[in-house]
């Protein structure tokens, strides 16, 4: 047999999904329905997982 060709991993990057305030530690909202982070784009939060979504309000 052949052996396959291995793929390069990217890294997950969960370290921006917080940011750290003074002694507090802050996580970026969360899915209620799954418990994933949620994903921010310019005008939504949408989870990946089962596709959540909340409107970023202006």
């Amino acid at each position: 047999m052949v052996k396959k060709k291995r793929k390069n991993k990217v890294p997950s990057q969960k370290w921006k999904k917080y940011k750290v305030t003074g002694d507090k530690l802050e996580r970026a909202k969360m899915c209620p329905k799954c418990s994933v982070f949620l994903g921010e784009h310019k005008d939504r939060f949408v989870c990946g997982l089962c596709g959540y979504m909340e409107v970023k309000k202006k």
